[in-house]
C-alpha cells in the first residue's frame, strides 16, 4: 500500500495527456474512479468508461432473465 501511495499521482489521465493521444485511442476503466482519471475527462468522445458501465448492466440483465428462464 506504500508503494501505490507513493505513485498514484503519477498514473492520473487528464485534458493534457489526452492533447497528446491518438485520436483511434479509447480510455477504458472498471469503474469507481477515484483520482485515475479527471472528471473533465468525461467530456472527451474517447471516454468509453460510461458506455462500458451502461453495457455491463444490459449483460447482466440479460444473464439474469436467462437464469431465471424469462424470455425477451
Amino acid at each position: 500500500m506504500e508503494e501505490y501511495e507513493r505513485v498514484k499521482s503519477a498514473y492520473v489521465i487528464n485534458n493534457k495527456l489526452m492533447s497528446k493521444a491518438k485520436t483511434q485511442m479509447v480510455v477504458m476503466h472498471p469503474l469507481p474512479r477515484v483520482s485515475e482519471i479527471e472528471p473533465e475527462v468525461d467530456f472527451d468522445q474517447r471516454a468509453a468508461y460510461f458506455r462500458q458501465m451502461r453495457y455491463g448492466l444490459y449483460v447482466r440483465m440479460a444473464l439474469l432473465a436467462l437464469v431465471l428462464g424469462k424470455s425477451f
